[in-house]
């Protein structure tokens, strides 16, 4: 698919019918960037025009990985009025809400549960805007607009389903009852006015603060040494040492590494985006952490090493990007999906949102059922996670 699909909706606005051209692109590049980023409810870089186009023509979006664009565009006299990031998806991996049980059962029944739609940043578990549609009067009426075109857009393409991940909680209304909600937990720094990282460090109970000066001290003295470096400093070899740990790290583990060297160096180029802090042995770098940053928050995204050194995934990983975040006054740092271990280390929990809109009514009536069954251990948990809060007064978010 090259070239884009176009048809136009009839939609009411205050009673008043309206025509609004609907368009599906195969490419990040066939929507105006400008228009695009103006859209965005807040800068959050993972849904810019410039990142999902780094994806795109880094390689990493390929129908053979199971990805294919499919963005939604809502126009008026030819003006984008209202977005998407929208993905044809042949699989469900690099997505982080994982419906493989729900496509495993569509397919014993005897169903195609692939190609679904997706809404979403590829490879990125990083709650933030999804429904482009500005912030004025008129956004509400735009983002159901959109819901309603993904809608009707799969039951075109006779697909099973369409989901929407990491939603903005402004965004949930947007969804309509037919839509099944499911949640889940992550777990981020907030910025409390810290001057410096031992006065975060005297927000923390005893024990957690004892922990962490001892990981600290165990990198001190193991004799490497950090450094942070904006992305568009790395030279090309820099970057293909940085890649070269991501994907060893990844192949370590038996995961693929999906992101390629060609998407790192163009994010390079995307000005401070991105932000590294590098562990060296020498002249060597032996271990990075990569983060993206916007104006007000810090994001973890991918983490390598060659060599094994006590305690030094934490300090890359966490409490560099502490410190960074309190030295530029970012508001707070979101380290990535999972892991209760963060929980020790100043992070607490924080609910995401998904939304599920399954064609299939009978499918839908029992996926419900089973969502049902899920969302009180996910509030079980979320409420087990607050009698550990790290902090000595309990902070609330």
């Amino acid at each position: 698919m090259t070239e884009s699909i176009a048809h136009r909706v009839r939609s009411y606005a205050q009673g008043a019918p309206i025509m609004h051209d609907i368009r599906f692109h195969a490419a990040i590049a066939e929507l105006p960037a400008a228009e695009w980023d103006a859209l965005r409810a807040d800068p959050n870089p993972f849904v810019s025009h410039a990142f999902l186009a780094a994806l795109e023509q880094g390689g990493c979006i390929l129908p053979d990985w199971g990805w294919q664009a499919h963005h939604l565009g809502l126009y008026e006299d030819g003006r984008l009025l209202a977005a998407a990031p929208l993905y044809l998806k042949g699989n469900s991996h690099g997505e982080f809400v994982f419906d493989f049980g729900w496509a495993s059962a569509w397919e014993r029944a005897g169903g195609e549960y692939y190609p679904k739609l997706l809404n979403a940043v590829p490879y990125s578990p990083v709650p933030g805007p999804r429904l482009l549609a500005g912030r004025d009067a008129r956004t509400p009426f735009l983002q159901h607009t959109l819901v309603e075109a993904m809608r009707a857009e799969a039951e075109r393409l006779g697909l099973s389903s369409v989901h929407a991940n990491f939603l903005q909680e402004t965004e949930l209304t947007a969804f309509g009852n037919d839509w099944l909600c499911r949640s889940d937990v992550q777990f981020h720094w907030h910025n409390r006015g810290y001057r410096h990282f031992p006065d975060f460090l005297a927000a923390l109970n005893h024990k957690k603060r004892k922990n962490i000066l001892r990981e600290r001290s165990q990198v001190e003295a193991s004799g490497v040494a950090i450094e942070w470096r904006s992305g568009e400093t790395l030279s090309r070899d820099e970057w293909r040492q940085v890649h070269a740990l991501y994907e060893a790290t990844f192949d370590m583990k038996g995961n693929h590494a999906a992101l390629t060297a060609a998407f790192f160096q163009r994010l390079g180029e995307l000005g401070p985006i991105a932000q590294l802090a590098l562990a060296r042995h020498g002249e060597h770098i032996i271990a990075m952490a990569l983060f993206v940053q916007s104006d007000s928050a810090l994001y973890g995204r991918y983490w390598g090493a060659s060599i094994d050194v006590p305690g030094l995934h934490f300090e890359l990983c966490y409490y560099q990007g502490i410190e960074y975040a309190i030295a530029h006054g970012l508001t707070r740092f979101e380290p990535g999906a999972q892991g209760e271990h963060k929980l020790a280390r100043g992070f607490v929990p924080v609910r995401t949102h998904s939304r599920h809109y399954l064609v299939n009514k009978d499918f839908r009536a029992v996926v419900a059922m089973a969502l049902a069954r899920e969302a009180p251990a996910v509030d079980a948990y979320a409420a087990e996670l607050q009698h550990h809060n790290p902090y000595a007064n309990r902070p609330e978010r």
